[in-house]
């Protein structure tokens, strides 16, 4: 019998002056014409921040180190499948962020935190105010 194995994924909140950078998905399958992270999956033989990082300058352009990303958040969640997601917090970078995937985003903006827009991805609602309490750890879903 083969073991259950779950989807892994890395979220960046690149936060500055009370902003948050989101991007609105489009031509995905799930979710479109709402705003997420800049995000992506784990592949097989990398480590989570390396894989966080690769996936930040495949989607934004932003090449951050693995020094300048810390674990902010861990959330399991059940949707279509169950996966488990891990949100880092930039917290150094030097290049502006891009929309480099205009097939899969049109929309790339700074939003206050304190004002996110009505169409931002529940989950990710979520894991932008669990990181703003403080709490490292949520289950949604299920």
């Amino acid at each position: 019998m083969e073991r259950f194995k779950m989807i892994s994924s890395g979220y960046v909140f690149f936060i500055k002056n009370g902003k948050i950078l989101l991007m609105r998905r489009k031509n995905t399958g799930y979710m479109d014409g709402h705003y997420g992270l800049p995000a992506g999956h784990i592949e097989e033989g990398e480590t989570l921040s390396a894989g966080t990082c690769r996936e930040m300058v495949e989607e934004v352009g932003i090449d951050l180190k693995e020094k300048n990303i810390e674990l902010a958040h861990v959330m399991h969640r059940k949707s279509n499948d169950i996966r488990i997601d891990f949100f880092f917090v930039a917290k150094k970078w030097k290049d502006t962020p891009k929309n480099n995937e205009p097939e899969k985003c049109d929309d790339l903006q700074w939003f206050d935190l304190d004002a996110l827009p009505k169409n931002t991805i529940p989950y990710i609602k979520t894991a932008i105010e669990n990181y703003r309490s403080k709490i490292i750890f949520s289950e949604y879903g299920w």
